[in-house]
């Protein structure tokens, strides 16, 4: 079993004592960067072997949007230092040169919205920029995250920029809560699947999702996909989120502690996911008993 890290974003937010901005942890990775260093370090300690860059924000179309085009590089290049940090601050702790074997996983985001592909570039104008963020991240990356992909379209621009830097890509679809068989914009999933299995990768997440619509959701991967994984969020809905809203409009649900996320986490490995981590209000504590329960 890989056990993953949890959802930045959000933990990040909860840490700062910043005002929420649309910019979301891309504004905490410019003014408060040694939170995010902790947080990937509270992470490592927790037990996730897969640590992620926090650049979800940090793409061109979103810094536009907030009149900050101009901190796309300087961004990125924080949140490899961060990530690196992190490791090297693990290594001390358990005598390790290597870090503990931690990766680093680059982030290759839905570039304006999440859940809202329609908002997204066409496709080559999206390509182009998929490519500009590989490049960008790739000194810091062990592998690539598509990650909350919710077209084919999005996804197919996403996965062929990472292919290109040679390493290995994970594609990770954010399909729909109340009808699980397809993606946030519509595809059905196995075309999703059909069409980007196994050309571009062989191992496929489901993720910021709903625990219960993930579940319905994994039989559409077994036996078409070479690795599956899952990071669930931990909102009682998405549906109050749109591009240029803040997170404040979502609320997180009280059903879901640590131990309740592992028993999803059970119920997934049962599934044949071998890949484990959270997403959106999912922190360390549920990684931990995530990592004791399976790891």
């Amino acid at each position: 079993m890989i056990i993953l890290d949890g959802g930045m974003g959000q933990e990040l937010l909860a840490r700062s004592k910043r005002e929420v901005t649309t910019m979301w942890s891309a504004d905490i990775m410019l003014h408060e960067p040694d939170l995010v260093t902790q947080l990937h370090y509270d992470f490592i300690q927790a037990g996730a072997q897969i640590i992620t860059l926090n650049t979800y924000t940090a793409t061109p179309q979103r810094l536009a949007l907030n009149h900050a085009s101009e901190q796309l590089e300087l961004l990125h290049a924080l949140a490899g230092k961060a990530a690196q940090d992190a490791i090297s601050r693990a290594a001390v702790s358990c005598g390790s040169g290597s870090g503990c074997d931690i990766k680093i996983a680059g982030c290759l985001p839905p570039l304006v919205a999440s859940y809202h592909p329609d908002r997204s570039p066409e496709f080559e104008a999206s390509l182009q920029t998929y490519r500009q963020l590989v490049q960008l991240q790739n000194p810091f990356s062990d592998l690539f995250i598509c990650e909350t992909m919710s077209s084919i379209n999005e996804a197919k621009a996403a996965c062929t920029a990472a292919k290109e830097s040679g390493k290995p890509v994970w594609l990770a679809f954010s399909v729909c809560d109340d009808n699980p068989a397809q993606l946030r914009g519509g595809d059905a999933l196995v075309d999703a699947i059909a069409q980007l299995v196994p050309e571009f990768t062989n191992t496929v997440l489901l993720n910021c999702s709903r625990p219960e619509a993930i579940e319905q959701a994994l039989p559409y991967l077994t036996d078409k996909v070479g690795q599956i994984g899952v990071y669930a969020n931990g909102f009682t809905s998405i549906t109050s989120l749109y591009p240029g809203t803040t997170v404040k409009s979502l609320t997180t649900r009280k059903d879901l502690d640590p131990q309740e996320y592992a028993e999803h986490a059970q119920l997934w490995a049962q599934q044949g996911a071998t890949i484990i981590g959270g997403c959106c209000e999912i922190g360390p504590a549920h990684i931990k008993v995530l990592s004791d329960t399976l790891g």
